[in-house]
């Protein structure tokens, strides 16, 4: 048989398992920017933050949390997903485990996230409240912000919580009046933690009018990998820090804000 039609016989198979290959699901997520929601404002006609047992401030700021918006549990991601979204500044592939806990249902992931989110509710209210010297029993927090789960809005709730009862600390605004986005969970004591997709909310949050993004301290390369222009990164390790940080913008002091 000539050299060429052995050639073509053989890549026929190669051929083959290449087009196979391309179309199997792989064990990846692709995620991209998701939605921002500004906790001192209302979700679906509802305040995000309710305050009772306290006086609370007018605001006219915003802070928004973050999210990032990934393929479901179920969605088949093929080669082709993963080869448009690794040239995409604009999405990421993820371990697909790394997105959702292995071996779970759909209804199963969607009733842990809550739970997770409900947690992160209660930490930010006690962190926001121990805070400020404030007792919990008397000073009564219920946070509402439907269809979002997980843990990485827990600093900026308690932000909010923060800034509604006691603005800067000196009649002003902790905000100061700007669009100021972030990510973080939070524990009842205040200590911030790292989430995932952070280069990704940065994007979410310079999309909706963010000037300034929260970022846990230990994500600050993953933050600056795809840093919008404009947008300045502030790291924080505590909800003190975050509160800190937010009053020397507020008051001009540029050289007392960390930056990454």
């Amino acid at each position: 048989m000539p050299r060429s039609r052995v050639l073509a016989a053989c890549a026929v198979p190669v051929v083959a398992l290449v087009a196979v290959a391309g179309l199997a699901p792989l064990p990846f997520a692709i995620a991209q920017p998701g939605s921002t929601a500004d906790v001192l404002g209302k979700d679906k006609g509802r305040e995000v933050i309710t305050i009772t047992g306290a006086p609370v401030r007018p605001t006219t700021g915003q802070l928004r949390m973050t999210t990032i918006l990934a393929t479901g549990p179920g969605t088949d991601v093929d080669l082709g997903d993963v080869a448009d979204a690794w040239f995409r500044t604009d999405r990421a592939v993820l371990p697909h485990d790394s997105v959702y806990p292995p071996g779970k249902s759909d209804a199963e992931i969607e009733k842990r996230n809550l739970g997770q989110m409900k947690q992160s509710q209660d930490a930010a209210a006690l962190a926001a409240l121990g805070y400020l010297d404030l007792d919990p029993k008397q000073v009564k927090v219920d946070l509402h912000l439907a269809d979002v789960g997980g843990p990485s809005a827990g600093l900026l709730f308690a932000l909010g919580v923060v800034d509604k009862l006691d603005g800067d600390g000196d009649g002003g605004e902790l905000t100061g009046g700007r669009n100021v986005a972030g990510t973080g969970t939070i524990a009842s004591d205040g200590k911030v933690g790292a989430v995932g997709g952070v280069s990704l909310k940065t994007q979410a949050a310079a999309r909706d009018g963010a000037t300034v993004f929260l970022v846990p301290k230990d994500e600050c390369s993953d933050a600056e990998a795809e840093l919008p222009d404009g947008m300045r990164l502030v790291p924080v390790s505590t909800l003190s820090d975050a509160v800190a940080s937010l009053r020397a913008l507020g008051q001009g002091q540029d050289a007392k804000v960390p930056a990454c």
